[in-house]
Order: C-alpha cells, then structure tokens, then sequence
C-alpha cells in the first residue's frame, strides 16, 4: 500500500488528497500515545471494555496476561499505523494469553471473543481521540478512521487465526497431562504404592478419605458395531455412570475410561449406614438395575474405606464383572460383588468348583426342569433361613408346595439338609451364578 493510491475502502490505499496532513496527524498521534503514562492509559481503557463484556477475565492473573497481550499488541499497531505497508508480527505476549485461557479450561469461543471486542473498544476509542484532537484539513478524520478499521480488521483477522493454533495445542497438552497425572495416579492408587492421600485427591479431584463404592461398567455393543464412533460410546457409558451414582443416592462419580468400551468408577458414600446398607448382598443390584439397559452391564464392588477402599472396592468390582462374564447367558445387568462372593472365590479353582457341585447336590444336579425347579426352591428355601412361610413368598407359591418340595429334595439327597446347609448352599450359588454348564 503507497501513500498516492487512489481511495477504496477494500484495499490497504489511502484516499487523496492529504496524504501528508495524514501521516503527519498520524505520525503526532503516535508519537503521544507510545509515552508510557498515554499507554498505560489506553490499554486500562481497552481491557476495562473487554472485562466488562467478558467477566471471566475478572481475576487477577487473567487480567495480568491480558494487559501484557494489549500492551504489547498496541505498541506493534502504533508502531505500524503510519507506515505505507502491514506487516504482520504478534508478539510473544499474544500467545502467552491464549494458553492461560486455554490452561483455566475456557472453551475457544471466549479467546474469539476478546478479539473481537476488543476491536469495537480500539474503533470507539480512536473515534473519541479524532474528535477531540479535530483537524481543519477536509476529509482528514474520515481517511485516519478508514485507515485504522482496515489496520484492526486485518490485525485481529491474523490474530485470531495463528493463535487459534496456539489455544489448540495448549488445550491439548493440558487435557493429556491432566489424564496422565489422573491415570498415573489411579494407577499407583490401586498398586498398593504409597501414595498421599491429600495430593492424589487433589489431582483426581475426587476425595479419596470416605468410603467408596467402586464400578466397573462396559458394553459389547462396539463389538457389533464397530463403525459406531468411540466418542459416542464413551459418552453413553458416562451418562449411565452418571445415573447409577445418583441411584445410590451418594456423592459425585469420578471415572477413568479403561477402553473403547468400558470404565471404571468411584462414588463417595458420605454416610457410614448408608455404606453398611450397599454392602447387604442384593442391595446394589436393587437400587441400580433399573438404570442398566443392554447392552450395559454393570459390576459393582463392596463399599471400601478411604485409599485402601478404593483400592479394594475396584478389585471387587473386576471380580464381580468376571463372574458375569464367565456366566453364558446371565441376564443380570447389574451385579454386587457381596452378592457373587462365595461364588467368585470357589470358582477360582474351576475343577474343584464342579466337584464340589457334584458332591454336595448328587440327585440335584440334573438339568432337566423338575430338577431345576428343585434347586432353586432349596436354595430360596436356605437364603431364607429355612423359613417355608418365607420361602413361598418369595417363589410364588403356596408354603405346602414347599415343605412338600423339600420333602422330595431330602428323599433324593439322602439326608437331612440341616446337616450340610453351608455347603450345599455354596454349591447353588455357584449354579444360580455361572449356569447349569458346571453340573457336568
């Protein structure tokens, strides 16, 4: 751009005449706005306008990098507004502030933001200093305005195109250090290392001095359909996780994604009682199934005290999502590790699970329906504590169908079942829990 280009709004050419009059108007204004004390002033003025359409730039450190970015960009853009051509140059300042919004987490739209309200604040400004500093040359005032929209327009164009690059990056690199710390930390939590208490809580975010409830929540439906996009599993699983914290009625849920199609997840259980009364095997399973659809399942581990319940209450959690899974056809969404205990720890040693199976139900360990319908009377019939009344209540029936039923149990057994009740209750929990396919 020269200063003997004819005027046209869309080009970087002054209008003529007075070429002159308005480099040396310019070259006046400049001169006394780059004294430290006119500067100072202006970039108070600039940011007052910005804070005030923008109040999450209100705190002292936003509004110390802020002023250094104004600073430093008013001084290139004095130093630039009289000369024949732009030449871009944004100083290191600039992008300093676009990290620290990008590091206090505020979305890209507030960094756009501030730039653009920033250049309503510099025209208004520079319409006031031409009013007051009004020259007798003709058309002056209008030539230095259209200079200076073109000058901003161009200036924060460039802007805001190199420092979007900055913010995203920033915003990336803080989103992976933050998951790197909480991971890291997750997974010296639940290595057993030694780990404070106070800084771990601070970097998950989540207090780790309370009783927790851990749980393991995954889906096989990518399985199926593999060209479903991650993000949206991801963010299905924690909308559930969401729902099944408020179920248990306890604190905020703090997740780890463990997968495309799973994650692990703690909930704070603020009340002592309330803990005891999650840990009754069947308690869990009641409150939550209803939030658990397919393809959701959900394992959820015992509530656990502080670092060592968190710990403890995830390995439970895993424990329990075993069982489910080794179980063919379980229909159970939600599942309570205090409720498949005995079950999990006897089936640790398969061969052995299945010889106790055998041993224990002998004439009760066959598949056909009659059978069947006896081993969950028995097992009902003991849960119960050998209670008949109890029993039928909770099958359906009448309390003679199950004295009559328990009648035929011990004629095929051989024994009274009194005798042997712990072990023979062990025995059908296992195949209430992984299927009729141990019996053999």
């Amino acid at each position: 751009m020269t200063m003997t280009d004819p005027p046209a709004p869309s080009t970087e050419s002054w209008p003529s005449p007075d070429v002159d009059q308005v480099r040396a108007w310019l070259a006046d204004y400049v001169s006394d706005a780059m004294r430290v004390q006119t500067l100072e002033r202006i970039v108070t003025r600039l940011d007052d306008v910005v804070v005030a359409r923008i109040p999450e730039l209100a705190d002292r450190d936003m509004r110390r990098d802020l002023a250094a970015s104004t600073r430093a960009q008013v001084r290139i853009v004095l130093s630039r507004l009289a000369s024949d051509t732009f030449e871009f140059s944004l100083p290191q300042e600039a992008h300093v502030f676009a990290r620290s919004v990008a590091q206090r987490g505020f979305e890209l739209r507030l960094l756009l933001r501030v730039y653009h309200v920033g250049m309503e604040a510099v025209l208004a400004y520079m319409t006031e200093v031409i009013e007051q500093r009004r020259s007798s040359t003709p058309g002056l005032e209008r030539v230095v305005l259209l200079r200076l929209f073109e000058l901003t327009t161009k200036w924060v164009s460039a802007s805001v195109e190199l420092l979007t690059d900055t913010y995203m990056q920033e915003r990336e690199h803080t989103l992976r250090a933050a998951l790197n710390r909480r991971t890291e930390t997750v997974r010296a939590l639940l290595a057993g290392d030694e780990v404070d208490a106070g800084q771990a809580s601070t970097r998950l975010g989540y207090r780790l001095r309370q009783q927790h409830v851990a749980f393991v929540l995954w889906t096989d439906e990518l399985g199926a359909a593999p060209h479903r996009p991650n993000a949206e599993a991801t963010g299905s699983l924690e909308r559930v996780a969401v729902e099944l914290s408020s179920a248990l009625g306890s604190g905020p849920v703090f997740i780890v994604p463990s997968g495309a199609s799973a994650l692990w997840a703690w909930v704070g259980v603020e009340d002592a009682e309330h803990g005891i009364e999650l840990g009754v095997p069947g308690q869990v399973e009641r409150r939550t199934a209803a939030y658990v659809e397919a393809p959701f399942r959900v394992a959820f581990g015992a509530p656990g005290e502080g670092v060592s319940g968190f710990r403890q209450s995830h390995r439970e959690a895993v424990a329990a999502r075993q069982v489910v899974e080794r179980s063919p056809g379980n229909s159970r969404r939600a599942v309570g590790y205090p409720t498949v205990e005995i079950p999990y720890l006897v089936g640790v040693d398969d061969e052995a699970m299945r010889g106790l199976v055998r041993r224990e139900l002998g004439a009760l360990a066959g598949r056909d329906a009659n059978t069947a319908r006896l081993r969950e009377t028995l097992r009902v019939y003991l849960r119960s504590r050998h209670s008949p009344e109890a029993a039928a209540k909770e099958l359906g029936v009448h309390k003679n169908t199950v004295r009559y039923r328990m009648q035929r149990i011990e004629q095929l057994m051989g024994f009274p079942i009194e005798t042997r009740s712990m072990p023979v209750q062990v025995a059908l929990d296992c195949v209430a829990v992984y299927g009729a396919d141990i019996l053999s």
